[in-house]
């Protein structure tokens, strides 16, 4: 069966083409001047086109944000499926530690990149959910599948949220979630999920953007390494190799 790419006209093809380009070359602008310097009129100059052919192909600056934020937690999300799915799929502790190195290697390569997700909001620019949606919570989505499994398999022990105590609205908050990803694991492995991830993208946006300060950690690795396995150990994650 021919690819989809294989089987678009010559036209279609060169707009797939010029697009790509476009946002190649939208990266690249994109870590030298910042989201907010980013200029279509710039990006045309480097493809060689003039300014008002470039918007043919994309309608505007916010256009441009909107394809390289797609591109971006494509990006990561593949980043992450293809170090998680390098794991064994019984060992749940090594999914999760994979999950999290990924997004940090990913994120020190391409620093730009990860600002314009995980960063301050571009000033006038709205992502639109019906396109960043999905991209933006694959990784998210396999968290939450890792720690699912591992509820599945009886292989987590998660802490019980009545001993922080809970208001019935946030378990009703909790369920939804539950509900809306079809997970089994009950509300209090759902509030460690998200414990873990939003304390693993707090690490990684302290040493991509300097928050440690120069110099304070020589061993930034090992340091993110501690980190990772102490939200293992809160989630109920049980590192195999240690038993």
């Amino acid at each position: 069966m021919a690819s989809e790419r294989t089987a678009l006209s010559p036209r279609a093809r060169a707009r797939v083409q010029t697009e790509a380009d476009i946002v190649r070359i939208g990266r690249r602008h994109l870590a030298s001047e910042g989201a907010a310097g980013l200029s279509l009129r710039a990006v045309a100059r480097d493809l060689g086109l003039v300014s008002s052919a470039v918007y043919r192909y994309v309608a505007s600056r916010d256009e441009l944000l909107t394809l390289l934020l797609v591109d971006a937690y494509g990006e990561l999300g593949d980043a992450v499926d293809a170090a998680v799915n390098g794991v064994p799929q019984d060992d749940f502790h090594g999914q999760f530690m994979a999950l999290g190195r990924a997004v940090r290697d990913w994120a020190l390569k391409d620093t730009a990149s990860y600002a314009l997700l995980f960063g301050s909001p571009v000033p006038g620019y709205r992502a639109p959910a019906e396109r960043t949606t999905v991209p933006g919570t694959r990784v998210i989505y396999r968290l939450a599948g890792i720690l699912d499994a591992a509820h599945r398999a009886g292989a987590i022990a998660p802490v019980p949220l009545a001993a922080v105590g809970v208001s019935p609205k946030l378990k009703r908050d909790l369920s939804a979630i539950r509900d809306d990803l079809g997970l089994a694991a009950p509300e209090e492995l759902i509030a460690q999920g998200v414990l873990a991830w939003t304390s693993l993208f707090g690490a990684v946006s302290f040493e991509v953007f300097g928050h440690y300060g120069p110099d304070t950690f020589t061993a930034p690795e090992e340091l993110f390494d501690r980190h990772l396995a102490v939200l293992a150990a809160t989630t109920g994650l049980q590192d195999q190799g240690a038993r």
